[in-house]
């Protein structure tokens, strides 16, 4: 079977593609994704684990750290190896350097807007970003998008590339049932595509990214990641991408519904930002 169909569970093969992706809930453009067809070893993945986790509780490791810190506490890890994970995971330092994440050189970047700015309600800022989750022998990446006054999870969805479709249908979902003023990513690739930033200004909605290597410009996200990682993706194993999914959906409701947030004066996410459970 193509390897760019390997999420795909064979005896589905006989359902059209579009069907297929509406099953998984993944964008069909990511089944043509024509990228590096490899499979990953067993060694790449454990080292993709190792970063990710790493990184979760050190966000602040560049590529040099964090291999002499793998090699002191994991297992021997060059430097090398470390650049490749991090790059494949979309990862950076939070402190400025040669590495950070590095947006397309054709594409507009933004001013950061929020700095000195008080939130004081539910959609006046939404933010966004992307995180590697891993799988039993693999992994796909998880777009979300918050509502940063409540931290309330608006929506998200799953992706077996870091191509900008996903993040845009995402955003299009969003921008159906609401709206805020300020719109604040980083400066991925993604989040200045041509397809993202119209989707933004067509609604009048005012574009903030991040300033390079300002990891703590979009800290909101930040801390759902840390969250979700370590309260759902962390202790368990999956091995498709439906279960992934279903224990997504099921945590992402616990998170907006049921978790109460000492930031939130122990409410829900939910609670501070008007929704009822559904």
């Amino acid at each position: 079977m193509d390897e760019r169909r390997s999420f795909i569970e064979p005896e589905h093969l006989r359902l059209s593609v579009r069907r297929q992706c509406e099953i998984l809930e993944i964008n069909r453009s990511s089944i043509y994704y024509k990228g590096e067809p490899k499979r990953l070893s067993e060694s790449q993945l454990t080292l993709l684990r190792l970063v990710d986790e790493t990184y979760t509780k050190y966000p602040f490791f560049g590529t040099r750290q964090m291999s002499d810190y793998l090699t002191l506490h994991k297992q021997p890890c060059k430097r090398h190896e470390v650049r490749w994970a991090y790059e494949r995971l979309g990862l950076r330092s939070i402190a400025p350097g040669p590495h950070t994440t590095k947006p397309h050189p054709e594409h507009e970047i933004y001013p950061y807007l929020l700095r000195g700015i008080e939130i004081v309600r539910p959609c006046q800022v939404f933010s966004t970003d992307i995180t590697y989750i891993r799988l039993q022998r693999g992994f796909v990446y998880l777009v979300a998008i918050i509502d940063w006054y409540s931290r309330y999870v608006l929506d998200w969805q799953l992706s077996i590339t870091m191509e900008a479709d996903f993040c845009i249908e995402t955003l299009e979902r969003v921008l159906a049932q609401t709206r805020c003023e300020i719109f604040n990513t980083d400066q991925g690739s993604q989040f200045t595509s041509q397809g993202f930033t119209d989707a933004l200004k067509a609604r009048k909605i005012k574009i903030s990214m991040d300033g390079k290597g300002r990891w703590a410009d979009n800290i909101f996200v930040e801390r759902l990641w840390r969250s979700v990682k370590y309260e759902c993706v962390y202790i368990q194993e999956w091995e498709s991408v439906v279960e992934a999914r279903k224990a997504l959906r099921e945590y992402f409701e616990f998170y907006n519904y049921e978790r109460p947030h000492q930031s939130l004066a122990g409410q829900t996410p939910s609670a501070v930002h008007g929704k009822i459970f559904h």
